[in-house]
């Protein structure tokens, strides 16, 4: 790729989503977690009683529990050194035209509202630690769907919220679970009643502009009996000096004959922890699948899963991580048998490049209770020099009965007959690998809307440019 044409791809990234906005919050909190913080959060938001005390309990498991001792290292977490409170607007806009001017031009030139019109039947667009923008296609609200914030669902949907909240993911459930659940803030409520299909795409976009700041966001999704809908999420922030902390929960319930698809492209920038808890609870002959993109932050830990409860249950995970600069990217899935007659598929792709390290770890789970369940994995690495690594932690747990089970696991390296081929056509060799690595993971890619494809391989291209050569 001739150098002018690098410039120009490295200047837009930066333009797109290296940019950072002046501080103007309206509202935010000391750094550190306390009782007195965790109260103000609820005092600021106007929560129930049962809320407020949820909280408490949750802050008090999180203190209780210690940092996980497995997978990569998360010492420089100082929890008293972040801030997990800062509200930038008073008010969830449903007009672009009311948006604050800062956030606005943010959402702006990443192109949100562009999106909107184009591509989406509604958008949510959280700017550090609330939802700032909302907004839904009119068919759809008459139809029922319900696409608002958290705190919106709380208070208008307050039933139909406390019987899903937390009951898949409970606090206790790990550590950053229960840091979540203390500090949630912001976030999507989603519910699709019975029959209803959503044909186009439901987005939320997620947006860090501080330093030393924690998002929280909780996301709880509802699919009702024989709908189907498909959920992305896009994630970024400038880069800064020191690090940041995204700890987000996501519950997802793919009630009988329903099917979801929930879509991330994660493209944090380097100074980020992302440790997030994704699962889904699918029940008879409802499908669920998560497609998932990891392109950025300094450390990923994510393995999203499928609770099979019900007979006829299929649960899929599509995964692409891509690891360069010392980046660790933690990411896999779990799918767990629960009922008889149940499916499973995981296929999962990593890239490592300039020193970054890639690792796969899952669980297949097959209960005794889960006759005739079928589950495949496939784990692919590519390595693309000597400095990066990848490693793979498959665990099979096998009970039910005439269980099939397939596993299958290959690293490689960039083929030089291929490499040669491509640049005896004219291809400069960063030009070559980037189409090697682009063939590499189509077949997930594939997988996405034409306009989050096109915007995938983008990243991509620009993700390479200056690791090669």
């Amino acid at each position: 790729m001739k150098q002018a044409s690098l410039k120009k791809l490295n200047d837009s990234y930066e333009e797109k989503f290296g940019f950072a906005m002046p501080e103007k919050s309206v509202l935010s909190f000391d750094f550190g977690l306390s009782p007195q913080i965790i109260s103000q959060i609820s005092d600021s938001k106007n929560e129930p009683t049962w809320m407020r005390e949820f909280r408490l309990r949750s802050l008090e498991v999180f203190q209780s529990k210690p940092m996980p001792p497995w997978g990569p290292d998360l010492s420089e977490i100082d929890f008293e050194q972040i801030r997990y409170f800062i509200k930038d607007t008073d008010i969830e806009s449903k007009s672009w035209d009311d948006v604050p001017a800062e956030i606005k031009e943010t959402f702006d030139r990443l192109g949100v509202p562009q999106a909107e019109r184009e591509f989406l039947a509604g958008v949510k667009a959280q700017y550090n630690s609330e939802v700032a923008y909302s907004s839904l296609q009119a068919e759809l609200d008459e139809q029922g769907v319900i696409f608002c914030s958290m705190e919106e669902a709380l208070q208008k949907h307050g039933e139909l919220f406390k019987k899903y909240f937390a009951t898949l993911i409970p606090s206790a459930d790990n550590k950053f679970a229960a840091l979540n659940s203390a500090a949630w803030s912001g976030g999507s409520f989603v519910y699709i009643p019975p029959n209803t299909h959503v044909k186009r795409p439901l987005q939320s976009y997620f947006r860090i502009n501080a330093a030393r700041m924690g998002q929280f966001e909780r996301t709880l999704i509802i699919a009702d009996e024989g709908s189907s809908a498909h959920y992305v999420e896009g994630c970024t922030a400038p880069v800064y000096s020191e690090y940041s902390l995204h700890a987000a929960v996501v519950e997802v319930f793919v009630l009988p004959k329903a099917r979801f698809r929930y879509t991330t492209i994660q493209n944090w920038s380097g100074n980020i922890y992302n440790l997030v808890t994704k699962r889904a609870k699918v029940m008879r002959d409802a499908v669920m699948e998560w497609v998932d993109g990891n392109l950025g932050a300094k450390t990923t830990m994510k393995y999203p899963s499928c609770y099979l409860v019900e007979e006829g249950a299929y649960g899929e995970m599509l995964s692409i991580a891509y690891a360069k600069n010392s980046q660790i990217q933690d990411t896999g899935a779990k799918m767990l048998h629960l009922a008889p007659n149940t499916s499973s598929k995981i296929v999962a792709k990593s890239v490592s490049i300039a020193g970054g390290t890639s690792n796969y770890r899952g669980l297949v789970y097959i209960a005794k209770v889960a006759k005739n369940s079928k589950s495949k994995v496939e784990c692919d690495a590519l390595i693309l020099d000597e400095k990066s690594s990848t490693s793979t932690y498959p665990d099979m747990k096998i009970s039910g009965d005439n269980a099939m089970v397939e596993h299958e696991a290959s690293v490689s390296e960039i083929e030089e007959e291929k490499l040669f081929y491509l640049m005896s056509r004219g291809l400069d060799k960063a030009e070559a690998m980037t189409l090697l690595v682009a063939g590499f993971i189509e077949p997930i890619v594939k997988e996405l809307p034409l306009e989050y494809a096109v915007e995938l391989n983008r990243l991509i291209e620009l993700e390479m440019e200056g690791s090669v050569g």
